[in-house]
């Protein structure tokens, strides 16, 4: 969503391809020595490598230029050091939020000390950047922090998350073949963040059939616009899920044989990032 921002500020933005390290390289080679910095995901809803993740990293730094990886998402779920630990690699900036305070708030950034030390107290010339805070006094969302990192520690909450997910993307896998939805309806993503994508009769995403979807989990007790895992969810929770998720594929499995409207009692949602309404 473009509009608002000024056509200046939207040239400093290039775009390339996730899964294919040649169009970054096409990037730095059609500007160079104007690309300062990639930021990007580890992963997003599908696993990535080792080795894809290193080529990325090896293009920034043969260009100059700093890749800062966004741990959001990743940082402490899928392990405790984040997706860089996962998948073995060293970024040169990173940022860390949500899991880390565990809903408190607090965020963090990290990186090599020579990038870091730019914005820090101990360099005489002029900061690169301010680090600064309106609430640099507050300290509930360290503390939270603190006591949260030691319970990830004490508890394997990682290994939980991954289990658990692993548990509910199984069960749920199963309801999707006695309802023979395969290819219509798809869990997608890492175990310990997952999502799902609804699709119509000619097996392209649909808005009204997440919509039905939505509605009859709603109806069963469910608010589930995601299936992100977390760590007070027992085996129980996942079997109530699972049953209340059977249900609402029942009904799935009808509206794609007889219209997805007959089962619809609302106009259908549609998504939070849109251009227009």
């Amino acid at each position: 969503m473009a509009a608002g921002i000024p056509q200046l500020i939207r040239n400093l933005t290039l775009k390339f391809s996730y899964s294919d390290p040649g169009s970054l390289e096409e990037l730095f080679s059609a500007n160079p020595g104007q690309i300062a910095c990639i930021i990007m995901e580890a992963e997003a809803y599908a696993p990535t490598t080792h080795d894809h993740l290193q080529s990325i990293i090896n293009i920034c730094h043969r260009h100059g230029a700093v890749f800062i990886l966004d741990e959001i998402l990743t940082g402490f779920r899928c392990h405790l050091g984040g997706a860089q630990a996962m998948y073995g690699i060293t970024p040169d900036l990173s940022a860390f939020g949500k899991a880390l305070g565990n809903g408190f708030s607090i965020s963090a950034l990290a990186g090599k000390r020579e990038i870091m030390k730019l914005g820090g107290l101990q360099e005489s010339r002029e900061k690169v950047f301010l680090m600064s805070t309106t609430y640099g006094a507050e300290s509930i969302g360290l503390a939270a922090a603190i006591e949260t990192i030691g319970i990830y520690e004490e508890k394997d909450v990682v290994g939980f998350l991954w289990l658990q997910g692993k548990k509910l993307r199984k069960a749920i896998n199963e309801k999707i073949d006695e309802n023979h939805l395969t290819g219509y309806f798809e869990v997608i993503g890492q175990p310990y963040n997952m999502i799902y994508a609804t699709r119509d009769s000619e097996k392209k995403p649909s808005q009204r059939f997440r919509t039905l979807f939505l509605q009859e989990t709603i109806k069963r007790g469910l608010l589930m616009p995601s299936l992100v895992i977390s760590f007070s969810h027992s085996d129980e929770d996942i079997e109530r899920t699972v049953d209340a998720i059977g249900g609402a594929l029942s009904v799935y499995a009808r509206a794609l044989n007889e219209g997805v409207d007959k089962y619809l009692e609302g106009r259908p949602v549609v998504p939070v990032f849109r251009k227009y309404d």
